[in-house]
């Protein structure tokens, strides 16, 4: 066997549909499987047949689809009173005409008498049993042993009973589980170096995220041996979640040198994979996730901006492009005249770093900062503020009047642009305004009409300057090719938003007109 490659399970259409909240319908779990198989997992682990149709029926439409990847049925091993081969969840595995069955055992004593109460001995002959009832119907078996480590620190000589079993019983990988997600890093290093020692089996491991330690419990777990590692996308699942395979895979393969999933280019799907599952799961990306967070690979400090453009190196541990990603440089009121040269380059402006220009750009950006604005995440209206003072921006429309009527659950607004008098009703005041504004301006600029609102957000920042409570509103926008977000700030949340929208329109305006295509 390569010592380098490590194997990887993925089960986010299993343990990770046990999140609170979260529910995937049967169309979710393929398009997640069929993503899964396009980068190269290993084992795709599908579901549990014998807990719900809706599982039962993914392992039947699976098969329309000609997947490299092995998909695997869960199942739990056989009930105490039952023979293997009468035992439902067993059979249910077996109908579901997969290659492949994760079965999990009890590994812990206090399990093993309090919650299946059965006797030491009788556990060991439900794994046996059970492993060799799969094997004979000529299944590659992957047993789970659940909470190993919290067994192994109890009792390490009956956990080791336990992996013993199900070696004997020729299971294919024993998985250590750190069910409870409780064990450190050292003590999931060390127990992992004895038992990968003590065996002649691939050792697989799966760790939950109770202390925040899923990715480092893994990766430390891959360090002492063992070469088949188990996660879902984006950490999902029960509790505080399983060990994210997101930040697993790539530190395995960029950081230890692993070799895991096709080759290196599928970890350049990591964030649109990423990015499926929490649309599916209808949660909002973490902007912060390691490797493909929109803010990890962000610059916002002029020190660490500066740095990064001379070199990427300098703030950077990998190339964003490896894993899906792209860099950012914010403009905000701690940024420096770097973070604004670099923006300015993109839109299609060449400046001098020591124009003294910039100087009075970023100052009315840490002005209007101070004043409850924030850059960072609506860039476009910072591009704005730049335009205007070099001199680039021509004012082609104007909100000369405005006014929103909502009540008795009517949303009316009424505004005039340019002379252009339109009325517009809405879902609600904002959407009538907005309405309203495009009406005016497809008299001027047609292509208006391709605008789509896609985000529509509103902050409470606190009071600013202890004088005044303010309402931050953000919004972004897509023609179909490209996004941008705009800002606007204001004791009323119609007067934030108007100016959010007003802006919008305004920048693509400015940029269809004078400068290249920009994604922000």
């Amino acid at each position: 066997m390569d010592k380098k490659l490590v194997k990887v399970l993925d089960t986010t259409l299993r343990d990770g549909s046990q999140t609170a909240s979260i529910s995937f319908t049967l169309n979710d779990k393929i398009r997640i499987a069929l993503y899964l198989d396009k980068i190269g997992i290993d084992f795709i682990e599908g579901g549990w047949p014998s807990s719900n149709p809706k599982d039962y029926e993914f392992f039947r439409k699976i098969k329309e689809y000609s997947l490299r990847s092995k998909v695997a049925a869960f199942g739990s091993t056989r009930r105490k009173d039952t023979k293997a081969e009468k035992d439902p969840t067993l059979n249910s595995i077996l109908e579901s005409d997969v290659d492949t069955a994760v079965i999990f055992g009890k590994s812990w004593i206090l399990h093993v008498t309090d919650v299946l109460r059965v006797s030491k001995e009788d556990n060991l002959n439900l794994i046996t049993e059970s492993i060799e009832y799969l094997k004979q119907h000529g299944l590659y078996v992957i047993f789970d042993a659940e909470h190993f480590y919290q067994g192994f620190l109890d009792s390490a000589d009956y956990a080791m009973q336990v992996i013993k079993a199900a070696e004997e019983a020729k299971a294919d990988v024993i998985a250590l589980a750190d069910t409870n997600g409780g064990t450190t890093p050292d003590k999931i290093y060390d127990i992992t170096s004895y038992v990968v020692k003590q065996t002649n089996v691939e050792i697989g491991l799966h760790m939950h995220n109770d202390i925040g330690c899923g990715v480092a419990n893994t990766l430390m777990g891959v360090l002492a041996g063992a070469r088949h590692v188990q996660g879902t996308i984006n950490g999902i699942g029960e509790r505080t979640g399983n060990a994210d395979l997101i930040q697993i895979i790539p530190t395995l393969v960029l950081k230890f040198g692993f070799k895991v999933l096709k080759d290196i280019n599928s970890l350049k799907e990591l964030k649109p994979l990423s990015r499926l599952v929490y649309e599916l799961s209808g949660v909002s990306p973490n902007p912060f996730q390691p490797y493909v967070g929109d803010n990890a690979f962000a610059h916002k400090a002029g020190v660490h901006a500066d740095a990064v453009i001379k070199n990427h190196r300098a703030y950077e541990h990998v190339d964003p492009e490896s894993v899906g990603n792209s860099r950012k440089i914010l403009i905000s009121e701690v940024a420096g005249s770097a973070n604004l040269v670099n923006y300015l380059e993109r839109l299609g402006i060449n400046i001098d770093k020591k124009d003294p220009r910039l100087k009075s750009i970023l100052q009315k950006i840490k002005d209007l900062e101070n004043h409850g604005y924030s850059f960072d995440i609506a860039p476009a209206s910072a591009a704005l503020i730049a335009l205007k003072d070099l001199g680039l921006y021509e004012k082609v429309f104007d909100v000369e009047y405005w006014k929103v009527i909502n009540e008795n659950g009517l949303a009316l607004a009424l505004v005039k642009v340019n002379s252009y008098l339109e009325a517009s009703e809405g879902v609600g005041p904002v959407n009538a305004i907005d309405l309203a504004i495009r009406k005016a301006l497809q008299n001027i600029f047609p292509d208006i009409s391709k605008i789509k609102l896609i985000d529509y957000r509103v902050v409470l920042p606190g009071e600013i300057k202890n004088t005044e409570s303010v309402v931050r509103v953000t919004i972004e926008f897509t023609d179909g090719e490209k996004q941008w977000k705009t800002i606007g700030v204001s004791r009323s949340v119609i007067e934030a938003s108007i100016e959010a929208l007003v802006s919008g329109f305004d920048y693509y305006i400015q940029i269809s007109k004078k400068l290249k295509p920009l994604v922000v």
